[in-house]
């Protein structure tokens, strides 16, 4: 039983990565539907807060259900205790704090708040799964390279998500309406610093926990984000005449 549930996480794990490619693609050629680009003729459409709020939950609720509906066995190992944690603190900020913190957001079409909940299910099973029961870490994993860089990585990329967040959420001051040019930390410097900010979070993670797991989710974050930058990118420089030319689309001094 634990053979099977091991292959089927690793084969989820590449199937993952699979899928971030192929998000890639279809997104290129359709755009990414939420916020200013979702058609107004969608049908049915969500409260921007309620369904940030909800579509990132399972990804907080699966793994602490699945470390209280069965024993953890590897989370009496400290590596295993802080990846798993890593990867909470993320969600807890996403679906407790984010949506509170939304001023007007543009409704969410219910097709796209269906796809991101059965990410966030899927991908929080399959990470905490693996670390609850079958990762396997020495103690001295705490001190590896791999792990302290990876630790330092997602805590700053965090700190970058969070802080562009924040950038983007005071635009416009109270009874303002329409786009403006974001400005102010990596904004200077790249057109998605909040995506930018939650690649480096999850290479990060993925480079502390070491495996097939937590790289794919690194790699369905980059290539879905990816398109998403490459999107208001072009749309930046389409609206506004005076777009800084020199900024980046997501990466500084790549692309």
């Amino acid at each position: 039983m634990e053979l099977a549930e091991r292959f089927l996480l690793d084969a989820l794990a590449y199937l993952e990565c699979a899928l971030g490619f192929l998000c890639y693609v279809l997104l290129k050629l359709v755009g990414s539907p939420y916020g200013r680009y979702a058609s107004p003729r969608s049908a049915f459409r969500l409260p921007a807060r309620a369904a940030w709020a909800v579509q990132e939950l399972p990804s907080l609720a699966v793994p602490l259900l699945a470390c209280a509906g069965a024993p953890a066995e590897r989370l009496n190992r400290w590596p295993n205790c802080i990846l798993l944690t890593m990867f909470l603190v993320h969600y807890a900020q996403r679906a407790l704090i984010f949506p509170f913190l939304i001023r007007g957001g543009k409704p969410m079409p219910l097709y796209t708040f269906m796809l991101a909940f059965m990410f966030c299910t899927y991908n929080g099973y399959l990470q905490s799964r693996y670390l609850s029961q079958y990762a396997v870490y020495a103690d001295s994993w705490l001190t590896d390279p791999r792990f302290l860089t990876g630790f330092v990585l997602w805590l700053l990329g965090m700190l970058i998500n969070i802080h562009s967040d924040h950038v983007l959420r005071n635009l416009r001051k109270p009874g303002e309406t329409g786009y403006k040019i974001p400005k102010g930390g990596l904004f200077e410097y790249i057109t998605a610093a909040n995506y930018f900010g939650e690649v480096v979070e999850w290479c990060g993670y993925a480079l502390a926990s070491w495996s097939i797991q937590g790289w794919a989710f690194a790699v369905f974050t980059f290539c879905v984000l990816l398109t998403r930058a490459q999107q208001h990118h072009q749309w930046y420089h389409e609206k506004f005449e005076d777009y800084p030319k020199f900024r980046k689309i997501m990466i500084p001094f790549l692309f």
